[in-house]
């Protein structure tokens, strides 16, 4: 029987993490950002897109910040117990995404929550350009700065070639169940990726890179916001 597939796009956003680097009380995805909550801007970038059916946020069981953000009572936003690493909290979300809405066929597309200032031109281009791939990918950048190696000790060992690296952001899209799979089995042989494409390319996938905009960084320390900011303000900056 030949497989019908689905191009019904989904979104999760692992957020249960406590952004120790930052060095602040609350978790780095409830720090405000341009008026805003950091995480509300993550959502509204990606409610606000035609192709987003709805998110799926996974969040610490423990989380007391969530219910004062703007989308906690949205209908199109759905909250589920994280884990304890990043892909424990992305599989727990698609398993709860598998009983209540979408099909194994379904587009799915992880973002980082502490990645707000991603746009719609990055989004378009994900998805136009995956749609009716075989396998998904993610976005990112050309590795442009000379690499090194360093020792224990900090001193450089090595200058490291930089041909075919590519920083990995986020979205990443991939089908349901595939995703699904992937991650169940990465997990079981307790491999805490990183990132989706990992468990996608320890599963025998080659997932495709799709370049993106510089501008989609992921606030890790104080001085991110500071640049966050900058782009938000931009005017081409598709605020929602």
């Amino acid at each position: 029987m030949k497989t019908v597939m689905s191009d019904s796009c989904w979104a999760v956003v692992p957020a249960a993490g406590v952004g120790q680097r930052m060095g602040s009380e609350i978790p780095k995805q409830y720090l405000q950002l341009s008026g805003r909550r950091v995480i509300d801007h993550t959502l509204a970038r990606l409610l606000s897109h035609p192709k987003i059916e709805g998110v799926y946020v996974a969040l610490s069981p423990q989380d007391n910040h969530w219910q004062a953000c703007d989308y906690a009572d949205d209908p199109r936003v759905v909250r589920v117990d994280g884990g304890e690493q990043r892909c424990h909290s992305v599989l727990n979300a698609l398993h709860q995404l598998q009983q209540h809405q979408a099909a194994q066929e379904a587009w799915v597309l992880v973002h980082d929550a502490a990645r707000p200032c991603l746009s719609h031109a990055d989004l378009d281009n994900l998805i136009v350009t995956l749609i009716n791939h075989p396998v998904g990918g993610l976005l990112g950048i050309p590795v442009r700065d000379t690499l090194k190696s360093v020792n224990a000790d900090a001193e450089v060992e090595a200058t490291v070639s930089r041909k075919g690296l590519w920083h990995a952001l986020t979205p990443q899209m991939f089908r349901l169940g595939i995703l699904t799979h992937a991650l169940e089995d990465a997990i079981s042989k307790t491999k805490w990726v990183t990132d989706d494409a990992s468990a996608m390319e320890l599963a025998g996938y080659r997932p495709k890179m799709i370049e993106g905009e510089a501008g989609n960084l992921k606030i890790t320390r104080p001085e991110d916001l500071l640049l966050a900011s900058d782009m938000l303000s931009r005017p081409d900056s598709n605020q929602s």
